[in-house]
């Protein structure tokens, strides 16, 4: 994997953020098992629940493809360093493990790497519900 694409892609997603209300703009871009890349921005809504996140735009997308697992995805916003929410932190389980790669990014070239289960201690999948 070349980490290096992956950011440039959540770079040239959060371009695409439609953020009107918060004006925080997020994008993200996930890494499948078959080397493929989908990217997502966050998608803000006047009702405010609608609203998705770039995390899991980019995932939904991958999955509405026929993907089934993550295996790395980076997130860059307008923060210094904007980490997936909770929610986010869920739908990544479902679709990744509790070792694959999540990206902090702040630029092309000063991010932070951590594993899913760094950011989601004990967590809940679906191997759980077997």
């Amino acid at each position: 994997m070349n980490k290096k694409q992956l950011i440039e892609k959540a770079i040239e997603a959060k371009k695409n953020s439609y953020s009107p209300y918060s004006k925080f703009k997020v994008g993200a871009s996930v890494l499948t098992e078959n080397n493929k890349i989908y990217t997502g921005c966050n998608i803000e809504s006047a009702a405010f629940s609608p609203t998705i996140c770039a995390e899991r735009t980019a995932i939904a997308k991958a999955i509405s493809e026929g993907e089934r697992k993550i295996s790395a995805i980076a997130v860059v916003g307008d923060s210094e360093w904007t980490y997936p929410c909770g929610v986010c932190r869920q739908v990544i389980r479902e679709f990744a493990d509790n070792n694959t790669l999540i990206i902090i990014v702040k630029s092309i070239d000063e991010y932070r790497e951590y594993s899913l289960e760094d950011l989601l201690p004990y967590s809940f999948g679906p191997e759980d519900l077997k």
